[in-house]
């Protein structure tokens, strides 16, 4: 992963645990508690893809593990994250970008969903029967509604700060490319390689100028003699 990635992950993810744990969790609400650190993982995953998502998702989910008041089995929460982030970087385009909001709304949903029943799941798997309890249809539908009435002030945010460090896709100008080139325009140096650069033995052309045109006889028949013999030196290295 890399580090310009890592610093930016780094932060996010204390920020939005501290948040969760000292402000959403105290809330009271009715059924789940809003996961804001889920939001931060869809919305870093939505950027970096497949990959980067599971690692973001697993480092994200193993600190909420080992961060107190934490009462389950260490790295539950580090395999639903995991999951979740890779299945949200699946979505990302080629381009690197999103044409609408929908995709990533799609995204937070799923997310929700998912990591309601994964953790129900897997807690089910170590012996630990709470969400039985309290009803798993319940926490799956407050989840997904405090998720997605969060989302919209998490999620956007957090995609705009990984693409400003992970540069602009469509452009191709992302860190430690060099500032000359601009998509859509030819390279700064490639009037190297058109032949442009080179000065012609009669007409004096100077580099990134254009021939000048014929204005009387003699000079039509000097600029056909020289394209004449350009013609034989262009075939002479055919040969």
């Amino acid at each position: 992963m890399r580090l310009y990635r890592i610093l930016l992950t780094v932060p996010l993810v204390i920020v939005a645990l501290v948040l969760q744990v000292s402000v959403l969790a105290r809330l009271q609400l009715p059924g789940a508690v809003p996961d804001l650190l889920l939001l931060v993982v869809v919305g870093l995953a939505l950027v970096y893809g497949h990959v980067g998502g599971a690692l973001v998702g697993f480092a994200a989910g193993l600190l909420a593990d080992l961060a107190p008041p934490s009462d389950h089995a260490i790295g539950r929460y580090a395999l639903v994250l995991c999951i979740v982030g890779y299945a949200a970087g699946l979505t990302r385009p080629e381009n690197g970008r999103h044409r609408s909001a929908t995709v990533p709304l799609l995204a937070v949903l799923g997310a929700a969903v998912v990591s309601t029943l994964l953790y129900a799941g897997v807690g089910a798997l170590v012996g630990d029967t709470t969400a039985r309890h309290v009803g798993v249809g319940g926490l799956v539908l407050s989840a997904t509604v405090y998720d997605l009435l969060l989302a919209p002030f998490i999620v956007p945010g957090v995609m705009a700060l990984a693409r400003r460090l992970e540069g602009e896709p469509l452009t191709g100008d992302g860190p430690g490319s060099p500032s000359g080139s601009v998509a859509g325009r030819e390279p700064a140096y490639g009037w190297m390689t058109t032949g442009t650069g080179l000065k012609a033995s009669r007409g004096g052309m100077k580099p990134g100028r254009a021939p000048k045109p014929a204005r009387s006889s003699r000079g039509g028949l000097l600029g056909r003699s020289a394209r004449n013999k350009a013609a034989r030196i262009k075939g002479v290295k055919r040969l």
